[in-house]
Order: C-alpha cells, then structure tokens, then sequence
C-alpha cells in the first residue's frame, strides 16, 4: 500500500447543510456523480455522503458507524490564522471544543466539531511550515 489517503468520506445526515458549513469556510465544491457532495483537497478530496447511504455500501447497520475516535486536522501559517478559522466554523454552525491556545510540543492549536460532529484541529506547527501551495509535511519540507 502506497502511503497515501486519497479520499476522505464523511457520512452526514443532511447533505446540504453539510455543503453549505464546508463552503462557508471557503471549500470549492467539484462536479461529481448524484448523491456525493465532493471538494478537491491538495492531493486527496473530502467527500460527503448521506449516512444510511454509507453505512448500505459498507453493508452494516448505520447504528454500527459508530463515532470514531479521530479526527481531522487542517494546518494554518499562523496562530492568528487559527483563531480566525475557529471563528468562522463556529460562525457556519460548528461546536467550538477547544479554543486556540498553546501546545505543549511548541505548536497553537484548538478543535472543533462540524454539524455532524466529525473532528477537527485547526493548527499551527511552526517545525512543519506549509508549501506556498499550503502543503503539509511533517517536520516540513527540508
């Protein structure tokens, strides 16, 4: 297995509101088959999806989806950077989990949980500074 995520899908129960919280904070939406709400990431693509609809394709009960302990992590140039995307999810309907504050590794981070209650961390890690074209490397792109 080449190490790589190339697609990201997040079951939600309202496709539109969805849409509307992820362009709300400046996502682009792709054309894509009926059904699948999909925005083009550098390299991978997130893509909603109804959530009875996922858990049929897996082929278990959408009781059984569960909540997985994981979340998704986005990277920002600065701390004021991150502190200013915690208030714009927050804005769009997300649940504040964690305010931007210090980390212990010498980062700034904080969390939130968009409208279906998937997991993100809005950081800034000064050790992997981002590309020009916002790529991210862990310990950067020496």
């Amino acid at each position: 297995m080449e190490p790589r995520i190339s697609l990201i899908t997040l079951g939600v129960r309202d496709m539109g509101r969805a849409a509307e919280f992820y362009e709300t904070l400046g996502w682009q939406r792709v054309d894509t088959p009926d059904g699948v709400i999909a925005f083009d990431l550098l390299g991978q693509t997130l893509a909603l999806f109804p959530l009875e609809k996922l858990a049929e394709d897996i082929g278990i009960p959408v009781e059984d989806l569960g909540h997985g302990a994981m979340t998704l992590a986005h990277n920002l140039r600065s701390a004021e950077d991150v502190d200013a995307l915690l208030e714009k999810a927050v804005d769009a309907g997300a649940k504040l989990l964690k305010p931007g504050q210090k980390v212990f590794w010498g980062g700034y981070h904080g969390y939130f949980a968009d409208p279906d209650g998937h997991n993100w961390e809005i950081a800034h890690n000064p050790f992997s500074p981002l590309r020009d074209d916002g790529a991210f490397r862990w310990n950067g792109f020496g």
